[in-house]
């Protein structure tokens, strides 16, 4: 989740509807210009006895953050105290209970994107050693209650776990038990960002099945292949979902600033401190009539904040970002934005996708979403047949579309390869839940803690 450092008292007030609007096609690009944009989740755990370390123990996340400002990371404080760290590589944060991201910098192709992430898992091991931490790379904590987890001291956090019982079941789950990896891509134009949403929508759920990682829950298996996944479904119905408009005629800038409109407010921040408006309109807003800040108006940097706080499966900004994919180790964190970029940034990959799912109906799409965390690559396709009759062919569109990209490194290899761990994953048909559960039937014994030492960063 984003992280705010400071309040800008120079952004403009937003006097008419067309700013918003303005807002998101000032991240259009030419296609030179168009950058990659990874993030990555992981959890923190105590080696000795696997505990989810607190902010303020010590060795705990507090400790973790100090010791990675010896590879040039820069503190960044909240309430004077540090919950996150800028650098050449973007930004290290804190989700709320704990776990760890990397917000990386826009990059230009896959090879940086890999060895970005190389050099952040390099530093985090090098001071979890230090510290006596681990990190683990999955979807949802495998053995932890939401009782056993530290919250984090960030204001925004303490609104959101206020407000999350109030619309859903699961949305503490989402908060303080879960990891993604997620990835963000820029638009030419306000069609070709379209195209993009259209074909990201549609084939998340091929991502979640691909990378679902989160098979267990307080010790047991839970039912699921991406219990992640299926927290979704019950977190905040009025900013989550598949958003059926996107498939709709007309649908543009426009349409997704209505439904960002109609999604209920989390905070407003002003001068270095989150003021709850969890529930409110931003509409009100706009007209001047929040209560919470009652005869004041909106700046384009709270549009911007407020757009951080709805929560589809595919999510715009100045950029679009795939959110469909469970936390999983160095190799699967670099698939997931080969997938998409091949994709989505080689305009024959683009067409050849659209043409695979455009005639999909908004009911099988649903369904497809709404399976697809129990049921993986069986989950059942718009039309006839399941998940795993495409995924081959949607991945070979995307190599079609990183060859054709041809952006090498310095061995001459293409962007192709990071591809290979999913192409394993079709070859097999076993997605990562259900090599885990394999595991834990068989040589774990039923003993889910042996996963701290096999999935490891």
């Amino acid at each position: 989740m984003s992280t705010k450092t400071v309040s800008n008292s120079n952004a403009p007030v937003i006097e008419s509807r067309q700013m918003l609007l303005d807002y998101f096609a000032g991240g259009e690009k030419p296609a030179e210009r168009w950058r990659i944009g990874t993030e990555h989740e992981k959890f923190v755990y105590a080696i000795g006895d696997n505990h989810a370390p607190s902010y303020d123990e010590p060795g705990g996340i507090r400790d973790l953050l100090a010791e990675l400002t010896q590879f040039g990371w820069s503190p960044v404080e909240e309430g004077g105290k540090v919950i996150a760290l800028s650098g050449p590589d973007g930004t290290v944060s804190l989700e709320p209970a704990g776990q760890l991201e990397l917000s990386g910098a826009p990059l230009e192709n896959l090879h940086e994107t890999c060895a970005e992430t190389g050099r952040h898992l390099q530093q985090v091991k090098a001071v979890g050693e230090k510290l006596g931490v681990g990190f683990l790379g999955l979807g949802m904590w495998p053995d932890k209650s939401r009782a056993e987890l530290p919250i984090m001291p960030k204001g925004r956090y303490g609104i959101m776990l206020n407000h999350m019982p109030r619309v859903g079941s699961l949305g503490l789950d989402m908060m303080l038990r879960t990891c993604t990896i997620q990835v963000n891509l820029d638009y030419a134009s306000e069609a070709d960002m379209v195209q993009k949403f259209r074909v990201g929508l549609a084939l998340q759920p091929l991502a979640t099945a691909l990378f679902a990682n989160s098979p267990f829950t307080d010790g047991k298996p839970n039912g699921m292949l991406s219990y992640r996944s299926y927290i979704w479904s019950d977190t905040d119905p009025a900013r989550t979902g598949m958003l059926p408009f996107v498939f709709e005629d007309g649908f543009g800038y426009e349409r997704y600033a209505d439904y960002a409109l109609d999604v209920p407010m989390y905070f407003v921040y002003r001068e270095g401190r989150y003021i709850d408006a969890a529930g409110l309109s931003f509409r009100d807003f706009l007209n001047g009539e929040l209560s919470v800040l009652p005869g004041e108006k909106p700046t384009i940097d709270d549009w911007a904040d407020h757009l951080s706080t709805a929560f589809p499966e595919v999510r715009l900004k100045t950029f679009l970002e795939m959110r469909g994919a469970d936390g999983g180790p160095w190799n699967r964190i670099c698939a997931l934005p080969a997938l998409w970029v091949g994709l989505l940034y080689d305009q024959g990959a683009l067409d050849a996708a659209w043409d695979l799912v455009k005639d999909w109906d908004m009911a099988g799409r649903q369904e497809l979403r709404d399976t697809v965390p129990k049921l993986g690559l069986d989950a059942p396709l718009p039309g006839g047949g399941k998940l795993r009759d495409i995924a081959g062919q949607v991945i070979d569109i995307a190599g079609a579309g990183l060859t054709a990209r041809a952006r090498l490194n310095s061995a001459g290899d293409s962007e192709n390869g990071f591809l290979d761990p999913l192409r394993e994953i079709v070859r097999t048909g076993k997605v990562p839940a259900q090599a885990l559960l394999d595991r834990y039937a068989g040589v774990w014994d039923g003993d889910v803690t042996r996963i701290y030492d096999e999935t490891r960063f």
